[in-house]
C-alpha cells in the first residue's frame, strides 16, 4: 500500500528539502558534512509485504502475486520487471540508499540460489519481504523467520557469535507489513461485527509481538516498522464491493488501519520496555498518505486516486499485467498509486525521506536515521 509522506525533496545525498503540510511553510535544510549524516548500519534486513517486496515472488513457483513483468519497472534502469510492484524503486530502495548503500539488499531467495556470491551477499544484509505476505499465516506470510536464522547461522560461520551479535545490534530491521491481514479481513467477513473486527486485531497484534520477539531473540535490535496506510483510498479500494463513491476512500478499511496502528503504538511501547536494547521508530504510514490527499498540489500530484497502470475505473479494476492490456500514464511523477494497492517510485522516494528524517508528527518516538545513530 501506499507509503508516502509530508514532502522530502532530495536535493543531494546528503541535502533535503521540508515540506510542512500544516502550516505550508517551506524549510530547507542543506547538510554537506559527513558528520552531520546519520552513520551507515552494519546491515539492513527487510521483512512485510509487496510494498517492500525486490524480486522474492519470482522465485516462488506457486506465487500469484507477481511483478516480475512489464509495465512494472519502466523506470528502472533499462525498463526491466525486477518484481518490485513499482514503476521503479520501491520504498526499500529507497531507504537502503539514504543510509549509504548503493543497492538494496538481495532477496533471501535469490542470494540461496546463487551459492557463489550469497556470503558476501548476506553480510551487507538481506531481504525477505513478500509480495501477499501477512502477519497471520493464513494470509500468506512466508516463513522470515526461520529464513533469517539461516541468514544468522551463515554469518556466525563467517564472523563468530560475538561478532554477529555486535552487527545485529548496530543494524537496521525494516518491517512493512499488516494491510493484507487487515483486506482480508473485510473481504472474507463483510458483516463482521465490531467486537469481532476487535477481537481480530488483538489476535494480529499478538501475533505481531511473537515475530518481533522472534527476531530479538535472533539479534534483532534496532527496528524500523512502517504501519498500514489509509488502505481505504488505494484505487482498488475505491472501485470494489466496500465502495458507494469512487471519489472517497472507504472509511471501514481505514479505521481498521487506524484501530492497528493504536495497537503496534502499544505494542512497541511495552516490548521496549521488557527487552533489554530493544529500540524502535514506527513510521506513521496513514498520517503521511493523508497529508498527501488532502492538498496534494502541495506535495507535486495531480491524482491521487486513479491508478497509473491498470485498467477500468481509475484503472483500479484491473491489473498492471501486460496480457490484460493496462493503461499506462506518462507522468508518473505526478500520481500517487503505481497501480490497484502500490505508491509509485515517486511517493515511495517521499515516504523514505520521511521516514528517515521526518519529525514526530510522522515518525515516533524518533525517525529511522535518529535511531541507526544510537550507539
Amino acid at each position: 500500500m501506499a507509503k508516502a509522506a509530508d514532502l522530502l525533496l532530495c536535493v543531494s545525498s546528503f541535502s533535503f528539502l521540508v515540506i510542512f503540510h500544516t502550516s505550508l511553510v517551506v524549510l530547507v535544510a542543506v547538510t554537506n558534512a559527513d558528520d552531520q549524516v546519520a552513520p551507515k548500519p552494519a546491515a539492513i534486513f527487510i521483512f512485510g509485504d509487496s510494498t517492500v517486496d525486490v524480486g522474492t515472488n519470482q522465485w516462488l513457483n506457486n506465487s500469484h502475486s507477481r511483478a516480475d513483468f512489464f509495465p512494472n519497472g519502466v523506470d528502472f534502469p533499462y525498463s526491466v520487471p525486477t518484481g518490485r510492484f513499482s514503476n521503479g524503486l520501491n520504498s526499500a530502495d529507497q531507504i537502503v540508499r539514504l543510509f549509504g548503500y548503493k543497492r538494496s539488499p538481495q532477496p533471501f531467495l535469490y542470494s540461496l540460489n546463487h551459492q557463489s556470491t550469497f556470503k558476501r551477499d548476506i553480510l551487507q544484509g538481506v531481504n525477505f519481504a513478500s509480495g501477499g505476505s501477512g502477519i497471520f499465516n493464513q494470509t500468506g506470510k512466508k516463513d522470515y523467520v526461520k529464513q533469517f536464522a539461516t541468514v544468522r547461522g551463515n554469518i556466525t560461520e563467517l564472523i563468530g557469535l560475538g561478532a554477529t551479535e555486535i552487527m545485529f545490534s548496530k543494524s537496521l530491521f525494516v518491517i512493512s507489513i499488516g494491510s493484507n491481514d487487515l483486506f482480508e479481513l473485510v473481504k472474507w467477513y463483510p458483516n463482521i461485527t465490531s467486537l469481532a473486527k476487535d477481537e481480530y486485531l488483538e489476535t494480529l497484534k499478538l501475533n505481531y509481538s511473537n515475530h518481533l520477539k522472534d527476531l530479538y531473540n535472533l539479534g534483532a535490535r534496532k527496528f524500523g516498522i512502517i504501519s498500514v496506510p489509509p488502505i481505504g483510498c488505494c484505487p482498488a479500494a475505491r472501485v470494489g464491493p466496500k465502495s458507494n463513491d469512487s471519489s472517497v476512500c472507504v472509511e471501514e478499511l481505514n479505521n481498521l488501519a487506524l484501530t492497528f496502528l493504536a495497537k503496534t503504538e502499544d505494542l512497541l511501547q511495552k516490548l521496549s520496555s521488557e527487552l533489554k536494547g530493544l529500540m524502535y521508530s514506527l513510521g506513521n504510514a496513514y498520517e503521511m498518505t493523508m497529508s498527501i490527499l488532502e492538498d496534494p498540489l502541495a506535495f507535486g500530484f495531480k491524482d491521487t486516486q486513479s491508478a497509473c497502470c491498470g485498467s477500468g475505473k481509475l484503472n483500479g479494476v484491473f491489473p498492471c499485467f501486460f496480457l490484460l492490456g493496462p493503461n499506462l500514464c506518462p507522468n508518473r511523477r505526478e500520481v500517487l498509486f503505481w497501480d490497484l494497492y502500490h505508491p509509485t517510485e515517486y511517493a515511495s522516494e517521499l515516504a523514505a525521506l520521511t521516514l528517515y528524517g521526518g519529525g514526530t508528527r510522522y515518525v515516533t518516538p524518533i525517525n529511522f536515521s535518529q535511531l541507526v545513530a544510537i550507539k
